[in-house]
């Protein structure tokens, strides 16, 4: 696994982004983009170094001892996969200090890094694909799989064996939906039904990672592009309900995207397409029914939101948005009040 990937320019490891060109900048001192140093008053993670060195449990992943392995937690389900898409927190130790030179343990939502893109230590590229979700494991990485013979100054000095404590959160495998998306426009409608769809799928789920990071205008931009592959020409009824039932979960996502967004008038917009689709949705209901009431649009917010309640007359949500529709309605109708009061005094006292 380390053959071709580790050689560089005078012999230190070619680790940084892929690409780099031999004689530019050393690699940054850190395997991904998002890192930072502990926050002032707070301490970092500790690392007892040479224990975890001289410990008899580690793995030897590389066959050279470049790459060991000592697994702290298992994780479950499959290992991840290569090109996958990883959400891992870390943090990297140098042989004299117990405090990381680098780690990310303090961010609350770690973004995704793709391999062979966003990671930028071979080592870490190796002991990933062994890991599993949930999984926590510490790895030692020599030079050769770390930062080199001329390390990174000045935090990581020349042929410096690192330590890495590496917990992995989520991954997706986005191998076909990399490869559907670099194909041309005459390529990709030439792909079996059931790959587009998949890909859509994996597309979604990335919107939905992201979404459920707060990331709401990356998750949008997810969601619509895996919509934007589902224009097609079904042969049978039965593949035009796959694409259906493919499309209907997306525009439910984006109608919902859009209202945290607040951007209303989008969220309907998604939401009336959503149930062109099926127009018993409840969800789709629901969705139109919160837009029109943020653009206090009462009657249209009170018809969607009963039609959603005739079909699921105990759905705690949907009564609960009557409910807010009924006390904002009170509210409008009591300022309309109010301000009629007021214009008609005016009127009186200057005809007295």
């Amino acid at each position: 696994m380390a053959s071709g990937r580790g050689a560089g320019h005078g012999g230190a490891p070619a680790l940084a982004v892929r690409g780099r060109a031999a004689g530019e900048a050393q690699p940054r001192p850190w395997p991904g983009p998002e890192w930072r140093l502990p926050p002032a008053g707070q301490a970092p993670p500790v690392c007892p170094f040479q224990s975890v060195v001289r410990s008899q449990r580690l793995q030897d992943l590389s066959g050279d001892g470049g790459v060991r392995k000592q697994e702290l937690r298992p994780g479950t389900g499959q290992a991840v996969p290569p090109n996958a898409s990883v959400a891992v927190k870390f943090s990297g130790y140098l042989e004299d200090q117990d405090k990381p030179f680098c780690t990310n343990c303090y961010s609350k939502s770690p973004g995704l890094m793709k391999l062979g893109k966003d990671i930028t230590l071979l080592g870490l590229e190796v002991g990933l694909l062994t890991m599993k979700k949930g999984e926590l494991s510490k790895f030692v990485f020599t030079p050769g799989y770390a930062y080199g013979q001329r390390g990174c100054p000045p935090l990581i000095p020349p042929s410096a064996t690192v330590i890495f404590e590496v917990e992995v959160l989520d991954f997706l495998d986005s191998a076909e939906s990399d490869t559907f998306f670099e194909l041309t426009a005459e390529q990709q409608a030439a792909f079996p039904l059931q790959k587009v769809l998949k890909v859509a799928d994996t597309e979604r789920q990335f919107g939905n990672y992201l979404y459920r990071k707060r990331h709401l205008d990356d998750a949008k931009d997810r969601y619509k592009k895996a919509l934007s592959i589902l224009g097609l020409s079904p042969s049978s009824e039965a593949e035009q309900r796959q694409i259906n039932a493919s499309k209907l979960l997306l525009l439910l996502n984006l109608s919902l995207t859009y209202l945290k967004l607040d951007r209303p008038t989008q969220a309907l917009v998604y939401g009336e397409k959503a149930l062109e689709i099926d127009q018993r949705n409840a969800k789709a209901l629901f969705r139109c029914g919160q837009a029109c009431l943020c653009m206090t649009e009462y009657e249209k917010a009170r018809d969607f939101l009963a039609r959603a309640q005739c079909i699921q007359p105990f759905n705690h949500d949907i009564n609960n948005e009557l409910k807010k529709l009924a006390r904002c309605y009170r509210d409008y109708m009591n300022k309309e009040k109010e301000m009629c009061c007021r214009m008609f005094a005016s009127l009186n006292t200057s005809s007295a």
